[in-house]
């Protein structure tokens, strides 16, 4: 078999690299199902997997425990492989409120939702690389466990042209219409169709470009891109391939039988709520059922379909859901792609709990009416589930949790960086001082003061949001150019703010839990980590070692640990950093290195940017420059133009 990847590097693999992917390789021609790169923070643990991938030669799942990072690594990926698929998925939800019902207050809680349309693209760009070739690689968030449909209808519903195939016009309507697509007189936004006599323009889901299909007598005369604005066309083609608008598509024969399914579980249900006297419940579940039944019937989707998708899919009654996973290719029944689970400390816990929390809030909702019981089948994998749809694992993080530890079947260390950066050194503050009134906070803000000065970055670590957001206000109002980061920032905006971080807009970045795994800061010479001697979760061995790996690359790194006490997790903590910093200090020596600091490209982390930039040189060098013949063409040139 032929590589299906082709990794791009200006670096070769060096330091403790080499024989990591060894190790990891001979790992997975043993048939290991589980192994763990136990790789320190700025060792290039991405670019040891990402070796392992050019070399395994099968398609890659790359989770990441959120979106901050997920996004990072995607960049990251799709620089190592610029000529192969590698896709973004993630959850496409900017405002997600699930349904609900809370039965003490009798408040129902209708699904409220503010789908953001790029991730929606990334999303459809993901599952239909994985239906139509094998050398992708998605980056993915734990979300990655859901409920996405039938991969085998999705497929099957996906539209397939070419030149000189005989089609009628109504018929195109017609599969189009079925497809979910929407058929609009203005302007083609995605997801749409428009149909002007016999010239289609229809703009796929997955992708930013509009096709326009000619047809001529009863046959596809021309396919080609074409520019939404101008309608000029910017390339021709022999044929396309349309993808599905939503991941939850159904034929007529299969919606047909849902619906009589679903007619007979509402009996069943009804029956039921009656014979106890449940009535309102009863009156409840019909009227919405029917309803839903109604939209099914006369559309083909309706409101929540994905509460149905148990009858719609053909599945048993507890029988699993086809997540993303289930786009992935098997061989022989078995998986046949490889699954990297990045900072797997956290990944793991995380994907081990989403089905209990999913079930707890849906069993409230078929108790009470709201939905059939058959909608409990709408969930995120259990983790026995998962763990039989990945195949072979790689985890790789700092600091390997219990069942990395019990299930892996080698754990491979990683601990000499190619830089030769060594652990920073690491000092404990007082939070305050009696004798001098002095606390944590005028400290940090004295050295934020000194740094910033010196055109520096600096991380400080909090407990809560709350004081992250007052932290930052603070700062400002003492002119240091600060910003925050946590959870309820939407994730186009962490990536902004990532990069503009970088670039230098602001000096200091306030976080909670997501100034931990896996970003990658090398102008950072400082990390604050405020109240270290608050024991628990934000502050045990695991998230201490993470939130000051983000100082491990750059010279000048450095760690501040504010505490009026040594925790047992701050002593382990500083015991391992201590332990690693001792064998990196002996390689250099041995081996006569003088550490550097990292130097990385700044660059938007999902390159939205770059392809509206790209997208605008294509239709230029289209009009100026006749002998380019296609976007291939164009792009190269294009790149090679930002090269000189």
């Amino acid at each position: 078999m032929s590589d299906i990847f082709k990794l791009k590097s200006e670096f070769e693999p060096a330091g403790d690299q080499p024989q990591a992917i060894k190790k990891l390789l001979q790992g997975l021609e043993s048939g290991f199902d589980y192994q763990t790169l136990l790789g320190v923070t700025g060792s290039g643990k991405t670019f040891t997997a990402a070796q392992v991938i050019a070399a395994h030669n099968k398609p890659a799942l790359v989770i990441a425990p959120n979106k901050a990072l997920a996004a990072q690594l995607y960049r990251e990926y799709k620089n190592f492989f610029p000529e192969n698929a590698v896709h973004f998925f993630v959850s496409y939800y900017d405002y997600y409120q699930p349904e609900a019902y809370l039965p003490i207050t009798d408040t129902y809680i209708d699904k409220e939702a503010m789908i953001n349309d790029e991730m929606d693209r990334l999303r459809h760009g993901a599952t239909s690389a994985l239906l139509s070739r094998r050398d992708v690689i998605v980056v993915a968030s734990v979300s990655c466990i859901y409920n996405l449909g039938v991969p085998i209808n999705y497929l099957g519903a996906s539209l397939h042209l070419n030149i000189n195939q005989t089609i009628t016009r109504q018929d195109l309507i017609r599969q189009l219409v079925l497809m979910q697509f929407e058929r609009v007189n203005g302007e083609v936004q995605r997801g749409q169709f428009r149909v002007r006599g016999d010239v289609f323009e229809i703009r796929p889901m997955s992708e930013n470009v509009v096709y326009r299909l000619d047809l001529e007598g009863q046959s596809v005369k021309n396919l080609s891109i074409i520019d939404n604005t101008t309608k000029n066309i910017l390339e021709n083609l022999q044929e396309i391939v349309v993808f599905p608008p939503k991941h939850f598509v159904s034929t007529k024969p299969q919606i047909e039988q849902a619906i009589k399914n679903i007619e007979e579980e509402l009996q069943d249900r009804l029956a039921y709520f009656k014979s106890n006297g449940l009535l309102l419940e009863a009156e409840r579940l019909e009227r919405r059922t029917r309803y839903d039944m109604e939209m099914l019937h006369t559309l083909g989707y309706c409101h929540g379909i994905e509460n149905y998708s148990r009858h719609l899919s053909g599945k048993l009654a507890g029988e699993a859901p086809d997540p993303l996973l289930s786009y992935f290719p098997l061989k022989n029944g078995k998986p046949d792609f490889l699954t990297i689970i990045d900072e797997s400390h956290i990944a793991i816990p995380q994907i081990r709990g989403m089905y209990n929390g999913d079930r707890s809030r849906k069993e409230t909702l078929v108790k009470f009416g709201w939905r059939l019981p058959s909608a409990l089948d709408n969930r995120p994998l259990k983790f026995a589930e998962f763990q039989k749809r990945v195949g072979q694992v790689i985890c790789t993080t700092a600091t390997p949790g219990d069942y990395e530890k019990e299930h892996s079947k080698q754990i491979v260390e990683q601990i000499i960086r190619p830089t030769g950066l060594v652990d920073p050194e690491i000092e404990i503050r007082p939070v305050y001082d009696k004798k001098t009134d002095y606390s944590q906070i005028n400290d940090i803000v004295n050295e934020c003061e000194r740094l910033s000065a010196k055109g520096e970055r600096v991380i400080i670590n909090t407990l809560t949001k709350k004081q992250a957001e007052d932290l930052s206000v603070y700062l400002n109002n003492k002119n240091i150019k600060a910003n925050y980061l946590h959870s309820d920032i939407k994730t186009f905006e962490r990536t902004d703010i990532l990069k503009s971080f970088r670039e230098g807009a602001f000096d200091v970045l306030i976080g909670v839990n997501l100034l931990r795994e896996g970003l990658d800061l090398p102008e950072v010479t400082l990390v604050a980590i405020l109240d270290a001697d608050r024991e628990g979760f934000l502050r045990s061995q695991t998230s201490l070692l993470q939130t000051m790996g983000r100082a491990a690359r750059n010279v000048s790194g450095k760690i501040i640990l504010y505490a009026d006490k040594e925790t047992d997790s701050m002593k382990k903590a500083m015991a391992e950093s201590s332990r690693r910093r001792k064998i990196q200090l002996a390689y250099n020596k041995k081996h006569n290195i003088e550490p550097k600091t990292i130097i990385k490209k700044i660059e938007s982390l999902l390159g939205l940017e770059e392809e509206r930039e790209e997208n605008q040189y294509f239709k230029n060098e289209k009009h100026n420059h006749k002998k380019y013949k296609n976007r291939k063409d164009i792009t190269v040139r294009r790149r090679n133009s930002k090269k000189n």
